[in-house]
């Protein structure tokens, strides 16, 4: 795991700190690259990350806990705490935690990422989105959505009388012991701060700036792998909810991905239920400006996998496939070992041939060529630039990725093969004509 980790850090991509642990045993606990590249101050086990939606599982706690206590209930409506919510009578809480209740993501409303760099009280923040007609009935579907979580926040310092921050300190946080973990206020001046980054394959940068008042209960925290750590044994110990608690935050709530042999995506109370590997999987992540997160636990193996980084990757958080190759490494599944790829001159009127629409598995992959460059991207996702190592093969330098391009008798490419995580996914199917 530290050579595969020592890789992910040569090939830029990757700065952090890492824990791993088996059946109460840690593994591996160790920070890699600098959490200050101006002031070269390294990551270590005590370097403080901003979590992001890590934060939700914290925020779904917190409504267990009120709920054992008697002063709400997750299947009552949020107008029996919130009366002057707009179609509060049509949302319950449980609604809320399992994002299927049709309230539209901030996030994606106009001028987001101009107004997130002021500061915001709770109320001022719900009143951006409350008055947006919701994009489905509630329970009909799931969609993720920061907003349902920025409301849950409203209704746990309602029901408790503090705060959320001050009860995550009292009630969570310091049942826990941990320490090294609250909500993050940019001027608290805080040992230990990582500084957030964006890689472009070419050069890191600062991330842009957040005021931490907009992230709320969505995503607004900060912590260490070794707190991670404790609070990830807490959640499956009596230390902050109770056996019926828990079991309602791991059961399978709406479905993200069904598939016909009951190996989907399914979203509890603030995490996700999968099968990776063949194997359960529990895990929660986040990204915010600068920082990527996750938290996987294979349950019956008792293995647990924390990745925290200071790198905002445009095309897919880093700490995804490296959770997923620090797994396959512990169960000696197949994984592909970061190697430094050199980039060779080719002609770029060859890029000609592969720009076009990919499809595979539902999702569609376009290529484009722009000042002789190449570009990948996802939909939904920023693109990225690919470089040659071959005529036909091109590589990712903000992931360990590859691209094999597949091409017919006229020498226009057919399919494409995707290399990552050890397995090759491919040949998907061409969904469009070239563009020129």
């Amino acid at each position: 795991m530290t050579a595969y980790l020592q890789a992910c850090l040569a090939n830029r991509y990757f700065m952090g700190s890492v824990l791993v642990a088996r059946a109460g045993e840690v593994l591996l606990s160790a920070g890699y690259g600098m959490a200050n590249l101006e002031h070269d101050v390294p990551n270590t086990q005590k370097t403080k990350f901003r979590i992001g939606s890590i934060t939700k599982q914290f925020t779904a706690t917190a409504i267990l806990q009120l709920q054992e206590q008697g002063l709400l209930s997750v299947h009552q409506k949020i107008s029996t705490y919130l009366p002057d919510y707009p179609n509060g009578e049509q949302i319950t809480i449980h609604q809320l935690l399992n994002h299927t209740s049709g309230i539209p993501n901030f996030n994606e409303l106009d001028n987001f990422e101009q107004i997130t760099k002021i500061k915001v009280s709770l109320d001022d923040l719900i009143a951006r989105f409350s008055g947006e007609p919701l994009e489905f009935t509630p329970g009909e579907r799931y969609r993720y959505t920061n907003s349902g979580y920025v409301v849950l926040t409203k209704i746990i310092e309602t029901v408790s009388g503090h705060s959320y921050a001050d009860y995550l300190q009292h009630q969570i946080l310091e049942p826990l012991g941990m320490i090294d973990s609250g909500y993050d206020r940019q001027e608290a001046i805080l040992p230990h701060r990582a500084s957030g980054y964006v890689f472009s394959g070419v050069a890191y940068q600062n991330a842009d700036f957040v005021d931490m008042s907009w992230p709320s209960g969505a995503g607004g925290m900060y912590s260490t792998i070794e707190d991670i750590y404790k609070w990830e044994q807490g959640l499956y110990t009596d230390a902050v909810l109770s056996a019926n608690s828990r079991e309602m935050m791991f059961t399978p709530k709406a479905v993200i991905l069904e598939k016909e042999d009951g190996k989907g995506a399914y979203h509890g109370y603030g995490g996700i239920i999968c099968t990776h590997l063949e194997r359960k999987l529990l895990y929660t992540g986040g990204g915010i400006d600068g920082f990527s997160t996750r938290i996987a636990r294979y349950p019956d193996e008792q293995i647990s996998i924390i990745v925290l980084t200071n790198i905002d990757a445009a095309v897919v958080a880093p700490v995804v496939p490296i959770a997923n190759d620090l797994a396959a490494i512990l169960f000696g599944e197949p994984y592909d070992l970061p190697k430094q790829r050199q980039v060779i001159e080719i002609d770029p009127a060859i890029y000609d041939a592969y720009i076009g629409q990919y499809e595979l598995s539902g999702l569609v992959m376009t290529v484009t060529k722009e000042s002789n460059r190449i570009f990948t991207q996802w939909a939904g996702l920023e693109r990225v630039e690919m470089f040659p190592e071959s005529s036909r093969k091109f590589f990712l330098k903000v992931i360990n990725a590859q691209r094999t391009f597949l091409v017919d008798e006229t020498g226009k490419a057919s399919g494409v093969i995707l290399h990552q995580g050890g397995l090759d996914r491919g040949g998907g199917e061409r969904m469009a004509t070239r563009v020129n």
